[in-house]
């Protein structure tokens, strides 16, 4: 047996961000895109992909947002509220290590690009039958402001959730 046998191949870096706004009724909103090219081609994601070579998990997240909706967000307005590893036993070739942010602060009006038909939704209503299953888990704790750190292990079918594991993070101290 070789040395690298049983290893995981090297998670790609991802970014993930979550534009927040209060809509027009008072109500807290969530930006987010049904994507039209690519990996998750048809569901509702938020706005991100891979960090590129030299870049910051920050930087990656702002120039993402900027290409899949026009929008500009500063990384001193970027909220970090956990990391999410995704596994894929099946397809290790596909394991993500995502770091994800939220943001209050930004200019613009998004708008819809080659990759992402963004929409607005009310956060106590989010389009969970339209997102990847694991969503359901983490995305609802990470909008309201808990910081946590989950594994995602997926089942063969590489859509389905096998197991969850979520870990509560410490706050990070405002500056």
């Amino acid at each position: 047996m070789s040395a690298d046998a049983g290893k995981r191949p090297a998670a790609a870096a991802i970014a993930l961000c979550f534009l927040l706004r209060t809509g027009e009724t008072g109500g807290r909103q969530v930006l987010m895109g049904r994507k039209k090219r690519g990996f998750g081609v048809g569901k509702m994601v938020g706005l991100g992909g891979h960090v590129e070579p030299g870049e910051s998990v920050a930087e990656a997240a702002c120039r993402e947002v900027a290409e899949e909706s026009s929008v500009a967000v500063r990384q001193q307005d970027l909220n970090d509220v956990g990391t999410v590893e995704f596994v894929f036993p099946a397809r290790p070739q596909w394991n993500m290590s995502t770091r994800v942010f939220t943001a209050s602060v930004f200019a613009g009006v998004p708008v819809e690009t080659d990759e992402i038909e963004p929409h607005w939704f009310a956060l106590d209503d989010l389009p969970v039958s339209h997102m990847w299953q694991d969503a359901e888990h983490w995305l609802p704790p990470m909008l309201s402001g808990r910081r946590l750190a989950v594994t995602i292990t997926l089942r063969p079918d590489n859509e389905t959730v096998a197991e969850v594991y979520l870990e509560e993070l410490a706050a990070l101290a405002e500056d």
